[in-house]
C-alpha cells in the first residue's frame, strides 16, 4: 500500500514556462490525503515558493525546499541544514568571479541576492514566487544559509564542473534544471529528506513513490520502490527510475494519481 507521495515541481508537475499547477492536482492530493497517503513536494526552490504553488492545499503538503535541505509543513519548520559560513562566503566570493552569474543565498524564510538585474528579480519574485531580499554585500548577510545557488541562461554546466571540482568535496553540488547550480551542505538531497520523512512516519520505501525529471531528483527516486521519470525527464534520471510516466507537458504525474485512487 502507497503510504507517501514525492514529487518535484518544475518540469514534472509544472508545464514548461507556467507557473501554476493544473487545478485538478488540488482535488487529487485532497482525495489521497483522504485516503491517509502522505503528500510531499521536494524542489529546489524555497518553502514559500512551494507553498504558492499549492496555496489551495497548503496544509496537506509536506515541503522539502531548497533539494531538502529544509523539511517542513505549513507554519512549521521541522528540519534544517544550514552550510558552513566559512564554505558560503568562499564559495560566493569565488563565484562573483565567473562572468554572467546570478548567486542567491537562501535563508529559511527568504533569499537574498546583491543582484541590479530586474529581469532576474522579476523571475524570482513573479516567475518562482521567492520571497527576495536584496543586500549590497551577500558575505554581510548574517542569516543561515542552507543553499547557494547560480543561474545563467546558457552554460550552466559547463560551470558546474569547473565549481564542483572546486567545492565538491566540502558541499553538496547538483545541476537543477537548465538554468541552475545549487550548493548544500554535505549530505544534504531531496533522497535524506525523503529518509527523514519516512523514517518519522514509519514510511518503508515499499510504500513510497516519487517522481522526477533532473539530476537533483535521483536520490528521491531510490528512496522510493515505485520511482517515475517523466518522458521528458534527463536520460539519467529515467535510468535511475523503475518507471516512466507521461510528460509533464501531458500532466503525466497527474495519470499515475488518477490511476492510484
Amino acid at each position: 500500500m502507497i503510504k507517501l507521495i514525492a514529487t518535484d515541481i518544475d518540469g514534472t508537475l509544472l508545464r514548461d514556462g507556467e507557473h501554476h499547477l493544473n487545478p485538478e492536482y488540488f482535488d487529487v492530493i485532497l482525495k489521497l490525503r483522504q485516503k491517509g497517503i502522505q503528500f510531499a513536494a521536494a524542489s529546489g526552490r524555497q518553502w514559500a515558493s512551494i507553498e504558492a504553488v499549492f496555496e489551495p492545499v497548503k496544509e496537506k503538503v509536506f515541503y522539502l525546499s531548497d533539494n531538502g535541505a529544509y523539511v517542513g509543513c505549513h507554519g512549521r519548520n521541522l528540519f534544517l541544514n544550514p552550510i558552513d559560513r566559512d564554505i558560503v562566503l568562499e564559495m560566493i566570493r569565488r563565484m562573483r568571479q565567473i562572468p554572467g552569474l546570478e548567486i542567491i543565498a537562501g535563508g529559511p524564510d527568504v533569499v537574498y541576492t546583491e543582484t541590479k538585474n530586474q529581469e532576474f528579480l522579476t523571475l524570482l519574485t513573479d516567475g518562482y514566487r521567492f520571497r527576495v531580499r536584496q543586500v549590497e554585500d551577500l558575505t554581510e548577510v548574517s542569516d543561515y544559509i542552507i543553499k547557494v545557488s547560480v543561474y545563467r541562461k546558457s552554460g550552466i554546466q559547463g560551470e558546474a564542473e569547473g565549481l564542483t571540482a572546486e567545492f565538491g568535496d566540502r558541499v553538496k553540488m547538483v545541476l537543477a534544471g537548465e538554468w541552475w547550480l545549487d550548493a548544500m551542505a554535505p549530505g544534504v538531497s531531496k533522497g535524506q529528506a525523503i529518509g527523514i520523512l519516512q523514517e518519522n512516519l514509519d514510511i518503508k520505501p515499499e510504500e513510497t513513490m516519487a517522481f522526477g525529471d533532473q539530476m537533483n531528483d535521483i536520490e528521491m527516486l531510490k528512496r522510493a520502490y515505485y520511482s517515475f521519470a517523466v518522458a521528458n525527464a534527463r536520460e539519467e534520471v529515467k535510468q535511475a527510475a523503475r518507471f516512466q510516466a507521461d510528460t509533464n507537458e501531458r500532466d503525466g504525474v497527474l495519470k499515475v494519481l488518477r490511476q492510484l485512487l
